[in-house]
């Protein structure tokens, strides 16, 4: 399960972004258990400080909550409050720059939309 990280972003951010893909995918439902921190680290090949700091992270936007004792569990509003974080952020900087790209290729929205069918 390695993952290959990018300078680009904290690996705690990255960690939780492949955390919150699972939650989307219903890899991972509400309630389930999370990996510990130290078996997620081991399987990951991370510092488990860092697993920590991404489960943290995504405790502080209640998309996981902590049972004192036995560990982090996905939260009943989790996939609701992962997607609508990340609309917003497709919506006002992805999409835009994609946007501004496809003007500058020369891509109508005719041909997008042949894409998006093909999808």
């Amino acid at each position: 399960m390695a993952m290959e990280f990018n300078q680009q972003n904290p690996i705690y951010l990255q960690i939780a972004d492949v955390l919150c893909e699972k939650i989307l995918s219903e890899e991972w439902v509400p309630g389930d258990r999370i990996p510990s921190v130290r078996e997620y680290g081991a399987a990951l090949g991370v510092n488990p400080n860092t697993i920590m700091r991404s489960y943290d992270y995504l405790q502080s936007m209640d998309i996981f909550y902590n049972k004192r004792g036995i560990g982090y569990f996905v939260a009943d509003n989790a996939k609701f409050t992962i997607q609508k974080r990340q609309r917003e952020h497709f919506l006002n900087k992805d999409l835009p720059m994609l946007i501004k790209r496809m003007k500058l290729l020369g891509i109508t929205i005719e041909e997008f939309a042949s894409l998006w069918e093909a999808v």
